[in-house]
């Protein structure tokens, strides 16, 4: 099967690489990607990663830099390509009908869908506290990630891992899952299940502005927010003087000696333990102060000094 390969995210690299260097019956005939883009504090263009790699790795591989798949020249490019199949992993972009065409386009996305539809579902999964989560493979729709599904595999959530730990493993777990799909369309052709649309949850981009946390609400919450929001936005808070953005936390109930501490007060300043909601309490194992470098946050206390009633203050 003659597959084109069409992605920017560092997600669907694996993928890519695993089709690309240990190829099944199938041949990735081209990569579509997106344009170079500023990166970094001096905001010099870079290309993303699977147009990185594929230069690096594979330059002889056709490579487009896209700004709409859908224009009459870049359909001529895929065209030309003559490709049995498309398949997208994190693209970016909307590919309508005539880019599509008659052959089969997939798209491997990471959630159990119909939950979490849209740009940030690894987020919105840790973020919320979910137990399990995994990929999903479906048929490119019109609408944005209702496809019909064709496969998926399961990860559980460790409530101690980041968003970007479990970016990492899920991008190794569609590996085997789109080898798979991919014999079992060429076996069978598309074979999928609708999707339930009244268990659709929606997850949307992240922004800047996502970088808070109230300490009024339960630890375990707050923990899940810190985590799911790594390595970008980020949670900050802030402490004294000083800003600090949150890296790793654990949650855990209080005892009755600190019951009524009011929510952001430092209760335990050598264990860095913060008083929340619901007699709850946030312990900070992990910080990284404005301009400094990440630290356990009992190298930060040495420094600082932190006194029992030291407040925290969240963003709102």
């Amino acid at each position: 099967m003659r597959i084109l390969f069409l992605g920017a995210g560092a997600f669907g690299l694996p993928t890519l690489q695993s089709l690309c260097l240990d190829p099944p019956t199938h041949h990735i005939v081209g990569v579509v990607t997106q344009l170079d883009r500023p990166a970094g504090r001096g905001q010099a263009l870079a290309p993303t990663p699977i147009a990185q790699w594929a230069q690096a790795a594979q330059p002889s591989l056709p490579l487009l830099k896209s700004t709409d798949i859908n224009t009459p020249d870049e359909l001529a490019w895929i065209n030309l390509l003559a490709p049995d199949l498309l398949l997208v992993i994190a693209f970016g972009q909307k590919i309508g009908p005539a880019a599509i065409g008659t052959r089969p386009a997939i798209n491997l996305h990471a959630s159990l869908l119909p939950r979490w539809r849209g740009a940030a579902p690894i987020n919105a999964a840790v973020v919320a506290g979910d137990l399990e989560t995994g990929n999903s493979i479906i048929t490119v729709a019109d609408r944005m990630d209702a496809g019909l599904v064709l496969a998926q595999s399961r990860r559980p959530i460790d409530p101690l891992q980041t968003a970007g730990e479990l970016h990492d493993l899920l991008a190794q777990d569609g590996v085997a899952l789109v080898r798979s799909t991919l014999a079992d369309i060429a076996a069978h052709g598309v074979r999928g299940q609708i999707q339930n649309e009244s268990l659709v949850t929606k997850a949307k981009k992240m922004s800047k502005a996502d970088g808070w946390i109230d300490f009024t609400q339960p630890a375990a919450q707050l923990r899940a927010r810190v985590h799911g929001l790594l390595p970008w936005p980020g949670v900050t808070v802030q402490f004294r003087d000083k800003t600090i953005k949150l890296l790793r936390t654990d949650a855990q109930q209080l005892d009755a000696q600190h019951a009524d501490a009011a929510p952001g007060m430092l209760i335990d300043p050598a264990s860095g333990l913060v008083a929340c909601g619901s007699c709850t309490a946030l312990r900070l194992l992990l910080i990284q102060p404005a301009g400094g470098k990440p630290m356990p946050w009992r190298d930060f206390a040495v420094g600082h000094r932190p006194q029992p009633g030291d407040r925290f203050l969240g963003r709102t």
